[in-house]
């Protein structure tokens, strides 16, 4: 297996070129998450060292057995755990704060960065010598990950504790679809001027973040072995592990990048259903009026159905327990399919036919929009389609711009 090694000022990255053979019918078993390449290729860094980890469920090798057990029974001097947003074990509440706790299996405490604080204080990184972060992202712009990586690194940095990012795919390959936030528009759901499908594994954005934040310290990127960027997950072999509550399905994240704007107006988004993020809906929503409006747009990849659905508690807080008129999508061509382009349209669509019942919940879609100018021409009326291609020129800005943190191939 040929391997590049390449050596960057202030950032260490080993990019590891594995290209599938001919004819492949998968990627299966090709694929090394960043834990595996670490043991196999790079023990070095950790050898001697007392290791912190953030990490949630998703921290798994190939086979599925958690960074934890490989860590330990490898010999890593395990000292701490540190949590995301939803917890240690994934399963809390979206925004919901949780406490710090203590690991039955290993006795380890878990340092949560999602309830009294967002980054690691002195008292948690007292004798830490190096710092783990394996995190499976969700591809998408408006995703906390990110953020508990920025705020891992530069606390760590200020104190010279190196972080070395376990990398993962990018769930939904490669594609770079989507506005550019503002950087007036800058919040802990959107941390980087990225698009809202930004194209770029946690790594990669880290590298990214350290760029334009200014970051301090030392950052190290250990690759994923035999991914290329035009993969989605279900190509790679690895087990598909749900990187939040509501994220359920790969299909859910290949949705999530536009529907997740639908949590800025009072339609529910599916939470606490059967299929979250792949619906939207009301009670009173008229799904066929809808329909039709959206329809005329022959948007490619993408088809759209009425359905029914009860939000269940604990959900997000829209129609619990009642019975919502709903419209699901279906992805039907991966690489034609446009996400944010489609939640474009299905807004107006909606605002159309509902004047008087459809409603924004202002400051919380401008923050997820990145912009307070989708709102505010989708509420003048302004023909989807001009909405994005306007996105266009600082969308192709980023995508030069990123050429400097790419790890893997196109």
């Amino acid at each position: 297996m040929h391997r590049s090694h390449i050596l960057l000022l202030g950032t260490v990255a080993w990019s590891v070129g594995c290209a599938a053979p001919a004819g492949a019918p998968a990627r299966s078993r090709l694929v090394r998450p960043g834990i595996e390449v670490l043991l196999t290729d790079s023990a070095a860094l950790v050898r001697d060292r007392r290791v912190g980890l953030v990490t949630n469920q998703s921290g798994v090798d190939a086979s599925g057995v958690s960074d934890v057990v490989r860590l330990r029974a490898a010999g890593v001097r395990l000292v701490a755990l540190f949590s995301p947003e939803h917890g240690f074990r994934g399963a809390a509440d979206p925004g919901a704060a949780v406490a710090s706790s203590v690991d039955s299996a290993t006795g380890l405490p878990i340092y949560s960065l999602y309830g009294r604080t967002s980054a690691p204080t002195d008292e948690m990184l007292s004798g830490i010598d190096l710092l783990l972060v394996d995190l499976q992202d969700a591809g998408a712009r408006y995703y906390t990950y990110l953020t508990t990586t920025v705020d891992v690194m530069r606390a760590a940095g200020a104190r010279g504790i190196p972080v070395v990012v376990l990398d993962r795919p990018n769930p939904i390959g490669g594609a770079v679809q989507g506005n550019v936030l503002e950087a007036a528009h800058i919040t802990a759901v959107g941390r980087l001027t990225v698009p809202m499908r930004h194209g770029l594994t946690l790594g990669e954005l880290a590298r990214l973040a350290r760029a334009d934040l200014d970051l301090p310290g030392t950052l190290v990127v250990v690759p994923i072995e035999g991914w290329a960027r035009d993969a989605a997950f279900d190509e790679t072999g690895l087990p598909f592990i749900p990187p939040s509550p509501n994220l359920r399905t790969l299909e859910s994240l290949f949705h999530y990048p536009g529907l997740c704007l639908f949590e800025g107006t009072n339609l529910s988004v599916g939470r606490g259903s059967d299929a979250p993020f792949e619906q939207i809906g009301a009670p009173w929503l008229d799904t066929a009026a809808v329909l039709r409006a959206f329809r005329r747009a022959s948007l490619p990849g993408v088809q759209a159905r009425g359905v029914s659905f009860t939000p269940r508690q604990p959900g997000d807080g829209k129609y619990a327990d009642s019975t919502a008129a709903g419209i699901r999508l279906e992805v039907t061509d991966r690489e034609a399919y446009d996400p944010p382009a489609t939640a474009v349209h299905l807004l107006a669509a909606v605002r159309r036919a509902h004047p008087r019942e459809f409603g924004w919940i202002p400051k919380h879609f401008d923050r997820l929009a990145g912009t307070t100018a989708l709102r505010t021409a989708i509420e003048a009326g302004t023909e989807p389609g001009r909405i994005v291609e306007g996105w266009a020129p600082a969308r192709q800005a980023f995508v030069e711009r990123r050429k400097a943190v790419l790890l893997y191939p196109e």
